[in-house]
């Protein structure tokens, strides 16, 4: 006897389940994987991801076929490749930052970060935009200092002249650890008001803060709710953050913010 049996799909549970439908909403990185590893979790979640960093310099001193397929990897799976700011800010210190932006072109990477947090260059946000956009490349630009707590208020005009100047992201410090840097004070707590003032002044849907940590990582969703950006998301962290988004985690669900829609109607929210 033949049996028809209806095939069973996660993304009609979790509609059903009142789970919100959301865009990708975080920005993994790579600190120097080896291609295999990223473009499997390429393959498991690009959906979930609205860019991924090729992370440091580590690109640059890896085989660059390794780093070319990465890349090509990224832009197959349809989620925009895009540079460190260290490696900007290296170019520049050198005045090399020509050279750079034609050898990410060329590699293929939609977007560099750009930034002076530890070499405190004078930078022209327009001048720079604009010599990206001749090689095709967008610009994001990260505000904070690499070594020191940041001025929220200073960090929040810089944010605005850059995107004035049509950079199409600001990204907020946390480094490695998100102790003693950027939104972070020495003991790991956010600093929630400053975020607040970043979300108010530049809006949530253009500002990525990094969250390199559990905690940093839940602290923000937390706060902000599920349309939170987040960045500098290890990639075998990232299907954790985003059940924590969507409130299937043990410790996410009981939070009014997060906790799916108890009457099984699910609503983007």
């Amino acid at each position: 006897m033949t049996t028809n049996r209806q095939h069973l799909h996660t993304h009609d549970y979790l509609r059903d389940l009142g789970v919100a439908e959301l865009p990708p909403l975080t920005s993994p990185f790579d600190p120097g994987y080896d291609p295999a590893t990223l473009q499997s979790h390429l393959g498991q979640s690009s959906h979930l991801m609205a860019s991924i960093k090729i992370s440091m310099a580590c690109w640059l001193v890896a085989d660059e076929g390794a780093t070319r397929g990465k890349v090509a990897a990224a832009n197959e799976a349809g989620v925009p490749a895009v540079t460190g700011g260290g490696p900007f800010e290296v170019a520049v210190a050198q005045n090399m930052l020509p050279r750079y932006l034609e050898l990410c072109a060329d590699i293929g990477f939609a977007r560099i970060e750009c930034g002076s947090g530890f070499t405190g260059a004078e930078l022209d946000p327009r001048q720079i935009v604009a010599l990206a956009a001749e090689h095709g490349l967008e610009v994001q630009y990260e505000v904070g200092d690499k070594h020191a707590a940041m001025s929220v208020t200073d960090a929040i005009e810089t944010g605005k002249a850059w995107l004035d100047a049509g950079a199409v992201a600001i990204v907020v410090e946390a480094r490695e650890d998100a102790e003693g840097v950027g939104l972070f004070d020495a003991g790991g707590s956010l600093d929630t008001a400053g975020g607040e003032q970043f979300a108010a002044a530049l809006g949530l849907e253009r500002v990525v803060f990094e969250a390199p940590t559990k905690a940093s990582q839940f602290a923000f969703l937390s706060h902000f709710g599920p349309r939170v950006q987040l960045g500098n998301v290890r990639l075998e962290e990232l299907l954790r953050v985003e059940i924590y988004r969507r409130g299937l985690h043990s410790d996410a669900f009981g939070q009014p913010l997060l906790r799916p829609r108890s009457d099984h109607t699910a609503e983007t929210r």
